[in-house]
């Protein structure tokens, strides 16, 4: 009988991960073998774990080595339940309890400035991304994961997203494309996803296939929460079909663009400058506005320079961008402040909001500062940049 391949990692530079192996046997009970630093301390509570998810899938006869490296219990529960599957067919899961907290939805137009994307087969990246306090945290299943290892990521996203702390952040998690990723939603809806991304989007219709599997799973699963919907574009296809794509459903709140694959699709190199996707980020800005959703700007890739990062978020939010991603935390902090309201933004909020109130209380039918009428949608921006000033610590 060949050996079972390794689920997880156990590389020189492996941290808060598991590997574990899992041959099923006819006979000779159950067999557990652990090596770890800590086993001293916590090799008793890893053989207790180990030993109720075999009782629960109903295994008499087995045997269970596991490389331990200081993984915390669901990145654990995730790997041997993920070499259980490989070797048993059964559609059984193993949960580890639901962080309460873990449970609260998030709201249509939530801040979306930053998004701090997690490979989702890292756990050591995952553990504490949320006291950098991004807008979001992106479990992502999709480019950050090798190929063969993305049926075990699926296992160890699921986990996460019941039992990892994200300190308030939007959870939010990146799918495959096509068919791959309608599967990835069988083990992200029934755990309280708040958002998911839809990667390389070019027509309405992959928008809808995803939000038709969603549906089907919410009612499956008596889901009451919004699951909101981000497509990503990131091809010329998908700019020339932005606002079909960014009205294909009511629960797209936001639509971003993937300037890697873009730049690379038109045959061109990406640049700090930017004049190569001035185009693209263009219609992505006013297709979303057209559609009243958020338009969200691409990662910048180089996490070592915070002045060209700085620069990028600058032009960034002149062309009309919320927000935009990340993919190191000292990004965040950089965004935020960059993407923040100046003084003279602020200002004109206030003066907006003061004169929207002023004929609230004379029950006139119109907002007007000065000569200009004001229309609702400049309003709700008012609203929304005297928010964003307060959560920023920009106004009391």
């Amino acid at each position: 009988m060949e050996n079972p391949i390794w689920v997880g990692s156990i590389s020189p530079k492996t941290r808060s991960d598991v590997g574990v192996r899992f041959w099923h046997e006819k006979t000779g009970g159950i067999k557990i073998n652990i090596k770890s630093k800590v086993n001293a301390l916590f090799g008793n509570q890893i053989k207790t774990l180990a030993k109720e998810i075999l009782d629960f899938f109903e295994i008499d006869h087995a045997s269970l080595e596991i490389v331990d490296f200081g993984a915390v219990n669901f990145v654990l529960a995730a790997r041997i339940e993920a070499a259980i599957k490989k070797v048993i067919n059964t559609k059984k899961e193993f949960l580890l309890p639901l962080l309460p907290e873990n449970k609260q939805p998030t709201e249509r137009d939530a801040f979306r400035i930053s998004r701090l994307y997690l490979p989702g087969n890292s756990p050591k990246l995952m553990l504490n991304a949320g006291i950098h306090h991004p807008n979001g945290l992106i479990l992502d299943l999709e480019d950050a994961v090798a190929p063969d290892k993305k049926d075990e990521a699926r296992y160890l996203v699921r986990n996460a997203l019941r039992s990892l702390h994200f300190y308030g952040a939007e959870r939010m998690v990146r799918i495959n494309q096509g068919e791959r990723g309608l599967q990835d939603l069988d083990f992200i809806i029934p755990h309280f996803v708040n958002l998911v991304l839809i990667p390389k989007c070019e027509t309405a219709g992959q928008v809808k296939s995803v939000d038709d599997k969603i549906a089907v799973l919410k009612k499956k699963y008596n889901i009451k929460n919004d699951i909101w919907l981000m497509p990503i574009i990131e091809s010329a296809k998908g700019v020339i079909n932005a606002y079909e794509i960014a009205t294909s459903t009511k629960n797209i709140v936001a639509m971003a663009i993937g300037l890697e694959d873009y730049t690379a699709d038109i045959g061109t190199q990406r640049t700090n400058i930017g004049n190569e996707s001035f185009f693209a980020r263009s219609m992505v800005v006013n297709a979303s506005r057209a559609a009243g959703i958020q338009p969200i700007d691409s990662v910048f890739s180089d996490v070592s320079d915070m002045k060209a990062l700085a620069e990028n978020i600058k032009v960034s939010k002149g062309m009309g961008f919320d927000g935009m991603g990340c993919i190191h935390p000292r990004q965040i902090k950089v965004i935020h402040e960059n993407f923040a309201p100046d003084s003279l933004e602020i200002e004109k909020a206030i003066k907006i909001f003061h004169a929207f109130e002023e004929a609230n209380e004379k029950g006139l039918g119109v907002v007007s500062l000065g000569s200009k009428m004001i229309d609702p949608p400049v309003v709700k921006r008012a609203l929304n940049t005297i928010e964003l000033a307060k959560k920023l610590g920009l106004l009391p």
